[in-house]
Parts: structure tokens; C-alpha cells; sequence
């Protein structure tokens, strides 16, 4: 199991462009979550923050291994949502992953996990 909570850096001038993006994605949930299957992606939360002047990104997520990656899939959901990320996500900023100290994940969710 890998468990990731990374921030990016949103391009200036995006952040209409992203209020257009996590609305997409809300709408179309049912079209995302089938997409997490062949990632073997058990949990995906984007979370959004506006910082110094900046606005942030942050991807926590909880995946099996061996799973799809997003850039491999054929789905349109996803090419869509990778249309959105070239538009948004600052390429010049190194992506922080924050580190994991502590996973709290009951014993049976976790089996069900792997």
C-alpha cells in the first residue's frame, strides 16, 4: 500500500481554470471512481489552498500496488483531467511530498486494502 499527500503550485491566472476542474470532476464522480479501480486507487482527495499570493493543490491518496498509472489510461474522464493538470499545475515548481508518520487505517479495511 502507498499513501501520498503531495502539494503543487497552481499556474497564476488558473484559479478559475481549477474552480472549473474540481467542479468537473464533482460532477462526473461516477465516471471518476470507475477510473480508480484499475489504479487500484482506494482513496483520492484533492484539497485546495491559497497561500502568500499562491494557490495550492493537494493530492492525498491511498493505492494498492501495481495498480494503472493515470497517463497509461485511455478513459476520457482522465484524458480530460490531464488536459486540466498541463493547463493548471505549475511545472516549474518541484512538487512537495510531505512525509507519512502515521497511517491509522483499522485492520480489516486494511486487508481489504491488498
Amino acid at each position: 500500500m502507498k499513501i501520498e499527500l503531495t502539494r503543487f503550485r497552481v499556474k497564476k491566472d488558473k484559479s478559475e481554470r481549477v474552480d472549473e476542474w474540481l467542479k468537473f470532476l464533482n460532477e462526473n464522480m461516477k465516471d471518476v471512481l470507475v477510473t480508480l479501480e484499475s489504479e487500484r486507487m482506494y482513496v483520492e482527495t484533492i484539497f485546495r489552498e491559497h497561500l502568500n499570493g499562491d494557490a495550492y493543490l493537494y493530492w492525498y491518496s491511498v493505492r494498492g500496488v501495481g495498480g494503472q498509472e493515470i497517463q497509461e489510461s485511455n478513459h476520457w474522464i482522465d484524458e480530460k483531467h490531464l488536459e486540466y493538470w498541463e493547463e493548471c499545475i505549475d511545472e516549474t515548481f518541484k512538487p512537495v511530498d510531505l512525509n507519512t508518520e502515521v497511517v491509522m487505517i483499522p485492520e480489516k479495511i486494511r486487508k481489504s486494502m491488498e
